[in-house]
C-alpha cells in the first residue's frame, strides 16, 4: 500500500492542499482565465469539464480561482471540493439579473443572503436553514466597493434553478415583492456550503439585464459594453476583499 498518496478531488481534478486557502469563483471558465490573467505567477493546476483552477497572487496574498459551470448541482460540486481541498474563504463573481429597479443593468450587487430555490441545497439541509454572507466577507466586499469608488447595492438575492419557466408558475414576482434585489444560479449553494463547514464565503454580482422571468427572452438582451464593465468592476471588489478577510478567526 502508498503512504501519502494523494487522493484527486472530484471534478475539480485538485488534490488536497494545492489550493490557496483564499478563492473566487466564477461560473466561466473564460472569466476564470480572465480572472488569473490579473495575479502575479499565475499558473494553470487544472481543465476538467467546466472545472478550470489557477493560482496566483493579488497585491502579495496567494489566490486560488475556480470556475464552477452554470447551475447549482455542478457548482455545490466545486464548493464541497474547494473546501476539501483547503479553502477559508470563497467569494462568487457572477451575473445576475435584476429584479426592482433600482438594481438596472450594470449594477454592482453584494448578497447578504440569498433565498433556496436552487432545488439542490435542500437535499443537503432543511430549507428552514438560512444561505446568509459571512459578515466579514460582506462587510469586506462593501468597503472594497466604496474604496474603489463602485457604487453597490446590497441585499437578498434569489438563487433560482430555472433559467427558461416551465409550465408551472414562477416564484420570481413573489419574491420581487419581497423586496429580494437579483436573481441568479449559484450563491444560495455556496453560502450553505460555506455555513456547514465553518468557512466563510460571500458573493458580489454584476446585474447584466432584468430577470429573465420576468421579461422574457425579448427583454433579456444585455448591452456587451456595459456588462463587462461591471463584470471588471465586481472582479476587482472581490480580489480586494478576498485578500483583506482574515481568515485565522
Amino acid at each position: 500500500m502508498e503512504e501519502n498518496k494523494r487522493v484527486v478531488l472530484p471534478c475539480i481534478a485538485v488534490c488536497e492542499g494545492d489550493i490557496h486557502p483564499r478563492v473566487i469563483t466564477c461560473g466561466d471558465p473564460a472569466r476564470a482565465e480572465k480572472i488569473a490573467n490579473k495575479l502575479e505567477g499565475a499558473k494553470c493546476l487544472a481543465k476538467n469539464r467546466e472545472y478550470h483552477t489557477y493560482v496566483g497572487s493579488w497585491k502579495g496574498v496567494p489566490v486560488t480561482v475556480t470556475s464552477h459551470g452554470v447551475g447549482e448541482g455542478g457548482a455545490v460540486i466545486a464548493f464541497e471540493s474547494l473546501y476539501r481541498a483547503g479553502a477559508k474563504v470563497i467569494i462568487r463573481v457572477g451575473t445576475c439579473g435584476g429584479m426592482q429597479k433600482e438594481v438596472p443593468a450594470g449594477s454592482i450587487v453584494i448578497a447578504k443572503a440569498a433565498c433556496r430555490e436552487d432545488g439542490v441545497t435542500e437535499k443537503m439541509v432543511p430549507l428552514s436553514y438560512p444561505a446568509i454572507a459571512d459578515p466579514d466577507v460582506f462587510k469586506a466586499l462593501e468597503k472594497s466597493a466604496r474604496d474603489l469608488r463602485i457604487e453597490a447595492r446590497s441585499g437578498v438575492v434569489l438563487t433560482q434553478a430555472l433559467f427558461y419557466p416551465g409550465l408551472l408558475e414562477s416564484t420570481v414576482r413573489l419574491y420581487m415583492k419581497a423586496g429580494v434585489i437579483a436573481m441568479e444560479n449559484e450563491v444560495a449553494g455556496l453560502l450553505v456550503v460555506a455555513g456547514l463547514h465553518g468557512i466563510k464565503a460571500g458573493a458580489v454580482l454584476a446585474a447584466d439585464a432584468p430577470a429573465f422571468e420576468l421579461v422574457g427572452v425579448e427583454g433579456y438582451q444585455p448591452d456587451e459594453a456595459m456588462v463587462a464593465r461591471a463584470v471588471e468592476q465586481e472582479i476587482e471588489i472581490a480580489l480586494n476583499a478576498v485578500v483583506a478577510v482574515d481568515i485565522d478567526q
